[in-house]
């Protein structure tokens, strides 16, 4: 899969290589599609939802800039595959899943499978983990159609908020916005697919 699909596609943080060959994301989809489990591309999980096609987790890894000993907060837990990816690589993970049968069903994954370094629990991701912040990195793994301000306010001076923005599937950009002194900066990384956020982001 590193060697197939990612490196081609640019992926070239080695960090995020290294997480991506030790993660056996065969363990987080439904048997029935285990042999699809390295191939490039998104696959149903339970609830309606789905696990990311490994490019994409890839990129939205390397472009959260994460050092070793970084908090990151993950908001869409969905399977856990991409929390399972971040806490390879960095000291703390804290992920929420709206829905309570995917977040309870992704905490026992976790645990199974000894990620003791990631938190979950259910709740709105749009209103982040308030007790656990400042977070040095937030990942949102659902389109939202604007920049949540709770998630800005538990982000660090210099923290990155990596998420899909958009309502349209065909016109949603992954961004990366950066915390600064005087302000967030923006970087347009792609151009994406990913399923909405739903909860409070929609009212």
């Amino acid at each position: 899969m590193v060697e197939r699909h990612l490196k081609p596609r640019g992926i070239v943080d080695e960090r995020v290589l290294a997480a991506m060959r030790k993660v056996p994301r065969h363990e987080f989809i439904h048997p029935e599609y285990r042999e699809k489990a390295y191939s490039d591309s998104a696959l149903p999980i339970a609830e309606g939802q789905t696990i990311s096609q490994p490019y994409i987790v890839a990129l939205m890894t390397e472009s959260a800039r994460l050092a070793q000993g970084d908090r990151v907060l993950e908001v869409g837990t969905g399977s856990a595959y991409q929390a399972a990816v971040l806490a390879e690589m960095a000291a703390e993970v804290y992920t929420i899943e709206i829905n309570e049968t995917l977040a309870r069903r992704a905490k026992e994954r976790l645990a199974r499978l000894g990620y003791a370094n990631v938190h979950a629990r259910p709740g709105d991701g749009y209103l982040g983990w308030p007790e656990a912040a400042p977070f040095d990195a937030i990942l949102i793994t659902a389109a939202a159609p604007r920049i949540p301000e709770p998630l800005l306010k538990q982000l660090k001076v210099g923290g990155r908020l990596v998420m899909p923005l958009g309502e349209n599937p065909l016109a949603q950009e992954l961004v990366v916005l950066t915390k600064t002194d005087h302000g967030i900066e923006r970087e347009v990384i792609a151009g994406v697919v990913f399923v909405p956020m739903t909860g409070a982001v929609r009212k």
